[in-house]
């Protein structure tokens, strides 16, 4: 069918243009992942939204299509703890492997799910990797206190395209919104959700809203789901779609972190992940509050 007729509703400016309902979102995005559009019409559909942006009804259908399509994990013994990652290091190290590690430390299983969308940036896979814990090559179940990482390509091809979308024209599209919100899984879990501009935390917020998802969400590290270290952000929950407020934000900015390393390569991080899981580092206030808000959360969803 083509979506040249969505096109010609979203493509209009930021003031001319109309938004979609749900069921129409999710008949375009599910086309676009299934790839029987035109190169062109991607791109159209990618430059419209950037420019018009998205309602938290499109995203939903973005979603319902995405869901429809995506290869999911098999429920776990307790809820899955969803970590994406997209964005990697810039000037901090990446420490959403240490995240990860720590949460499944306290038994949950946690699943890291990533693709590089920035060349020049240190990945949480990368980090992952020296950790011995290496990209999955199929869906399997994920045990209770494992950490594992999954390719975007494993969990949807039509995903992963449209995230390479960025390297052509080089501006987000509503893909990389997607892959932050996205639930992996045919059972219970924990979305730990981040945002670097005000105007996607409050979007995000009736995403998961509208979706009745359980999930957590406060501004990331450069883009990644884990806290900043320097800082104390504002934290909020959502427990079935149910909005709570976990933490404050408080002003002020920690000039240095114990223990955090300066240098942001690949070993370094890796090696000072091991130092604070070892206990031989301290785990960052700002981490270890993270990690209580989503046991807490886990905890709801388990014992509602």
């Amino acid at each position: 069918m083509g979506i040249s007729h969505y096109i010609k509703e979203i493509g209009r400016g930021a003031r001319g243009a109309r938004p979609l309902n749900r069921e129409q979102a999710c008949d375009l995005f599910g086309q676009v992942l299934d790839g029987t559009v035109t190169d062109l019409e991607t791109g159209a559909f990618c430059l419209a939204m950037r420019i018009k942006g998205e309602t938290p009804d499109e995203m939903a259908g973005f979603l319902d299509a995405t869901h429809a399509r995506l290869a999911r994990f098999p429920a776990t013994g307790r809820p899955l703890v969803v970590l994406p990652s997209y964005n990697g290091a810039r000037r901090l190290p990446v420490l959403t492997p240490l995240l990860a590690l720590l949460l499944a430390r306290e038994g949950l299983p946690v699943l890291v799910h990533g693709a590089a969308t920035e060349s020049t940036r240190v990945l949480a896979s990368n980090v992952l990797a020296a950790l011995d814990v290496q990209p999955l090559a199929a869906i399997r179940p994920i045990a209770n206190g494992e950490a594992v990482f999954a390719p975007t390509e494993l969990l949807s091809p039509g995903l992963k395209r449209l995230l390479d979308v960025r390297r052509v024209v080089g501006l987000r599209n509503p893909g990389h919104s997607v892959v932050k919100l996205m639930q992996p899984t045919q059972g219970a879990c924990v979305v730990v959700g981040s945002y670097t501009h005000p105007a996607y935390a409050e979007s995000m917020a009736a995403t998961f809203e509208l979706l009745g998802m359980t999930a957590l969400l406060s501004r990331g590290l450069e883009g990644e789901s884990v806290a900043d270290p320097r800082r104390t952000a504002q934290v909020d929950g959502f427990v079935r779609g149910r909005r709570v407020a976990l933490q404050t934000q408080e002003p002020g900015t920690q000039a240095e972190v114990p223990g955090l390393p300066k240098e942001i390569d690949i070993e370094t991080t890796a090696d000072y992940t091991r130092r604070v899981l070892a206990g031989q580092a301290p785990v960052p206030d700002a981490i270890a509050q993270q990690v209580e808000h989503v046991l807490q959360l886990a905890q709801q969803v388990e014992h509602p």
